[in-house]
């Protein structure tokens, strides 16, 4: 048998108590144990010998040790099924979809002993002083969006854009684009507003769907108003209220850039494990994951009193979340939209509004709606124009104004022969004179 340090101190401060070098209590505070103790190990000792001092459970299997078998499982889902999934994530669904309940420490050792290295490595820490949360739900939400092979290759390369609530780290919504745009951006403050309020502040990067930069020319407007005009997702934060902080850095907005080191580990094994190739299949498997991912990383606020403000009806939101757009109307009652051109029914509070200045009102699902001074005139869905030529929208029960059809080409005259003077033309006589002579 073989013994440890401690033991073997033990058996040689007793073979000194036998031979009479020293005394019992000399020997308990050599081993740190009371006098009764020592007796029982002589006693042990004189016995069964050297054995007698080696712990009792030595050799057996803890009554808390992981079986063989479902250490073999763990193994073998780590390394096929979630293949890719970091430790913690992995021990999360082995315990909700695979009833095997063990700790993240127990997982990491299994799966170290079996070689199988965890697809993300935590970095040590750093010493730097974090920005202290604001101490209520809805008094800031940061916003950002993540370009990333989301799909691995699967599908189109995709943009996630979300937001982030400064305060809980609650995710209120998310969603798939395939490309970082003010659309992406106004679906999830909308999203925001049906799910939890109207939050005081956005904190975002000084991205150009945010504010005009500086290589935009300013228009006569602009320049008469001292300023520059808010872009169209900025329009929409002063209609509702809210105040805009543009970070500096990337550094300034870490919390919503720490959540998507989260996304892209968790969130990309997931659509890998579902099989996801679209963007429509992504944004199903988005919607579940959420509720999960804001149950994990919640964090309670200093102050539990929510300072989200109440949301417009619906009535109110359609008229805030589309894009707007000033025209002046034209003699004929017309507005010129891109390669459109929409009419203007009869009624209202005009006669005529000819010269007139309207807002037009484009809705995300190809809806135009045209308002004057707050009174909707007419509300059009655009046709689709796959050759990019100019279509009339025509409404109402006036005579529709469509464009003239087009002149056929008018044929070509046949080809003249060459002139010839006649016979008695008096060339022709000069001409024979100057012969003769």
């Amino acid at each position: 048998m073989t013994l440890t340090s401690q033991e073997q101190r033990r058996l040689m401060v007793l073979n000194q108590v036998g031979s009479g070098l020293l005394s019992s209590e000399q020997a308990a505070g050599l081993l740190g144990i009371s006098e009764r103790q020592l007796r029982r190990l002589r006693r042990a000792y004189e016995h069964d010998g050297a054995k007698a001092l080696a712990h009792g459970n030595r050799g057996r299997p803890p009554a808390n040790a992981v079986a063989a078998a479902v250490r073999r499982q763990v193994v073998t889902l780590a390394t096929s099924r979630y293949q890719g999934f970091n430790h913690q994530h992995l021990t999360e669904w082995l315990a909700e979809h695979e009833q095997i309940d063990l700790s993240r420490p127990t997982v990491h050792r299994i799966l170290k002993a079996a070689g199988v290295v965890s697809p993300r490595r935590r970095r040590s820490p750093r010493a730097r002083r974090r920005r202290d949360r604001f101490p209520r739900e809805g008094m800031l939400l940061q916003i950002d969006a993540s370009p990333h092979d989301w799909l691995e290759g699967r599908g189109p390369r995709l943009s996630l854009v979300g937001a982030i609530d400064d305060a809980t780290g609650i995710v209120p919504w998310a969603c798939f684009r395939v490309q970082e745009d003010a659309e992406g951006y106004f679906d999830v403050l909308r999203q925001t507003l049906l799910r939890k309020g109207v939050p005081l502040a956005v904190y975002s990067d000084r991205h150009g769907i945010f504010f005009r930069t500086a290589n935009h020319k300013l228009s006569l407007e602009e320049q008469l108003d001292g300023r520059r005009g808010p872009t169209q997702f900025g329009r929409l934060l002063e209609e509702l209220g809210i105040q805009l902080i543009l970070a500096r850095s990337p550094q300034g907005k870490g919390r919503v850039e720490r959540l998507w080191g989260t996304f892209q580990d968790r969130l990309t094994s997931e659509l890998r494990l579902a099989g996801a190739v679209t963007k429509e299949q992504a944004q199903d498997i988005l919607a579940g994951f959420l509720p999960r991912h804001n149950r994990r990383f919640v964090v309670p606020p200093h102050d539990p009193t929510p300072a989200w403000l109440p949301a417009p009806d619906r009535r109110r939101l359609e008229q805030l979340f589309c894009f707007k757009y000033r025209r002046t109307v034209a003699n004929d009652h017309t507005i010129e939209f891109g390669r459109h051109r929409i009419d203007i029914p009869p009624g209202g509070p005009r006669t005529s509004y000819a010269h007139g200045t309207v807002d037009l009102h484009q809705q995300f699902d190809g809806t135009i709606a045209v308002y004057y001074q707050g009174t909707c005139l007419t509300k059009t869905k655009l046709p689709v124009n796959p050759r990019g030529q100019r279509v009339y929208v025509n409404r109402g029960p006036h005579v529709p104004r469509v464009p003239p059809l087009p002149t056929p080409p008018m044929p070509s005259p046949p080809a003249k022969a060459p002139w010839r003077p006649a016979k008695d033309h008096p060339s022709r006589h000069y001409a024979k004179k100057g012969q003769n002579q």
